[in-house]
């Protein structure tokens, strides 16, 4: 019985390779990639994208902008690009727009929504799942 246990224990995953496996940075899915550096991008989080049509060749793209520092963050620019999860380096995106985000109280989340050209239908575009996204922050001037 006591044999039994010591292998049941020695087989267990739960020790010191298991505890490194699982440690590393967080990316949460679905959330925008900063393309520049910003002082302010280390705060900022755009996430939940959402596309719709909007007439002939533009979209209806709603998402969300998440302050996670403790302090306010006055209204802000942004230059966003959405591309999809399987487009390859160089190829053109879903669509690129700026929006204007108003000011942001300490973690405060709000929504956007912004009108962007498009060159694709509505039946083209990708489930929500497979729309990456980039963004850069554009005003204020860091």
């Amino acid at each position: 019985m006591v044999a039994c246990l010591a292998v049941l224990c020695s087989c267990s995953s739960n020790g010191p390779e298991a505890k490194q496996a699982r440690v590393g940075p967080l990316e949460p899915p679905g959330a925008a990639t900063p393309i520049k550096k910003h002082p302010l991008t280390k705060y900022i989080e755009l996430v939940g994208f959402r596309i719709s049509e909007s007439g002939a060749a533009k979209l209806r793209v709603k998402f969300a902008v998440v302050n996670h520092s403790d302090a306010d963050i006055g209204d802000l620019e942004v230059k966003v690009r959405l591309t999809t999860s399987a487009a390859k380096p160089g190829q053109e995106p879903i669509t690129e727009f700026e929006a204007k985000v108003p000011s942001l109280g300490p973690e405060e989340v709000k929504d956007v929504t912004a009108t962007a050209p498009t060159k694709l239908r509505i039946y083209e575009l990708p489930d929500w799942q497979f729309i990456r996204a980039e963004f850069e922050i554009t005003s204020p001037a860091p």
